[in-house]
């Protein structure tokens, strides 16, 4: 998705991340400048109902462990 869209892997997470209503405080674990630099720019990306469809469809949850 990141090489069709144009954008690097971190801005794809990250835009799949932040347009999620019930995420309101992201952590983005930067420890270097360039990894803010993505996560700033990660604001203005937003992906397409397809893209999204796309990245989830992947996605198998598992149970919750240690509980």
């Amino acid at each position: 998705m990141a090489a069709r869209t144009g954008l690097s892997r971190a801005k794809v997470a990250l835009g799949w991340m932040l347009g999620k209503p019930y995420i309101t405080s992201p952590i983005i674990g930067a420890t270097k400048l360039q990894h803010l630099e993505e996560a700033v720019a990660a604001t203005e990306v937003t992906l397409a109902a397809e893209d999204v469809k796309a990245l989830e469809e992947l996605y198998r949850p598992k149970p919750v462990a240690g509980i």
